[in-house]
């Protein structure tokens, strides 16, 4: 799956949002003031279609869009790519780099609680 652009990032978070929508629906949640043309937006959506990314229903010359795939499915796809290019696939690593560069205490605890949950659910799994 291709990597989503900083100009087709922004409409999937609003197609994910909506579910389904038409163009005019999507520049309504777009978070940029002003908003882009109409044009510029179908393109970007004729784009994210031919890409895999979105789908449609024609009801005459106008289009409904929806997602084919998934927020979740994507950030799995954009979370590998990130481990392969800057962790060199280390999960660790990235989890290192966090507690040290960006969890607040507060977050760090709830990563501690996660693990630990983890760990008991792995743990009685086994005899």
């Amino acid at each position: 799956m291709e990597e989503l652009t900083k100009t087709e990032e922004p409409i999937m978070q609003a197609l994910w949002k909506l579910k389904q929508a038409f163009v005019k629906d999507i520049i309504e949640h777009l978070p940029d003031d002003p908003k882009p043309p109409y044009n510029t937006v179908s393109s970007v959506v004729r784009i994210l279609e031919r890409k895999g990314y979105v789908g449609f229903k024609a009801y005459g010359k106008t289009y409904e869009y929806f997602p084919l795939i998934s927020k979740a499915q994507y950030r799995a796809q954009s979370l590998k790519r990130m481990l392969a290019r800057y962790f060199d696939n280390s999960p660790a690593a990235l989890v290192s780099y966090m507690v040290e560069e960006s969890l607040n205490p507060k977050e760090i605890q709830q990563l501690r609680k996660l693990l630990d949950e983890d760990e008991a659910k792995n743990s009685t799994g086994r005899g």
